[in-house]
């Protein structure tokens, strides 16, 4: 059983309203542990799609957020351990930004994710303008392999085929063989850094999939090269979806060939059984 979440956003993302008191409430109802809380910070988002988005749209106010967070967990304390954590958005040209960022405040996790390749944002239909899908995917695992590369200063990749959700056929099987190369890249680089994989659940309870993030093909491909560290985050955006999908995420999580899964805390590894 998976009773830690290590993937969720609150009100201090962006893109969403759910109050970080709630948020713990119910997953205390879920029964899980430990849940960490993940806020969005994409330095230079681009302006996509005709929407009013500043590049600073992403850019959470972190002293606030941790103040919050510290005052909630002491809260909860007894019922739940909360965690404080980051969801970076990579781009090459604000590593640096990035880097400056972890160095400043006490993260317990640090996401690495991909939210855009290009100056496009898979989420919107601009990004597959003048590409088919097979094309589009492949800039994806390229950007995510140059951005890994570039910046090392992360604990977990997070949803590596983070474009699957949002391809505009909505095939719930996607086959990633023909990225390969890359994907077998990225995976051997995180295995190097003893880093971890995400498994995250959030297309299996949002759009009923039957596929976590990456799928069961590439958590065993990991498995195999020698990967051993696995992560679970629902994604949630509202509090009533945290812990989503996790007992299904397991099930595929052994059928891969994992016995335990990562919880962090200080930015260090602690292992549960599955």
């Amino acid at each position: 059983m998976i009773l830690a979440d290590q993937h969720v956003h609150s009100h201090h993302s962006a893109d969403c309203k759910e109050s970080m008191d709630r948020i713990a409430v119910c997953a205390e109802e879920a029964g899980l542990t430990s849940l960490c809380f993940t806020e969005h910070n994409d330095f230079d988002y681009p302006p996509v799609d005709n929407k009013d988005l500043t590049p600073d749209f992403f850019e959470p106010d972190i002293t606030a957020y941790h103040d919050e967070y510290l005052s909630i967990a002491a809260r909860h304390a007894g019922r739940i351990d909360l965690r404080f954590g980051i969801e970076l958005g990579l781009q090459q040209h604000v590593a640096d930004r990035n880097r400056a960022l972890v160095s400043e405040h006490p993260f317990d996790l640090v996401i690495a994710s991909i939210h855009v390749a290009r100056r496009r944002d898979p989420y919107f239909p601009s990004f597959y303008e003048g590409r088919t899908e097979e094309e589009a995917l492949a800039v994806i695992f390229e950007e995510t392999l140059e951005n890994i590369r570039l910046f090392d200063d992360f604990d977990v990749l997070g949803h590596l085929d983070y474009a699957v959700r949002y391809l505009p056929s909505r095939r719930q099987r996607v086959d990633l063989t023909p990225y390969r190369e890359n994907i077998d890249e990225i995976l051997r680089l995180l295995i190097r850094r003893e880093q971890a994989l995400e498994i995250n659940t959030q297309s299996m309870w949002k759009r009923q999939y039957p596929e976590t993030h990456p799928p069961r093909a590439v958590l065993a491909r990991y498995h195999e090269l020698g990967g051993r560290i696995i992560t679970f985050g629902s994604d949630a955006h509202q509090a009533d979806h945290v812990g989503g999908a996790f007992a299904g995420a397991a099930a595929i999580a052994r059928e891969a060939g994992f016995t335990e899964y990562a919880v962090y805390r200080a930015r260090r590894a602690e292992f549960y059984p599955l």
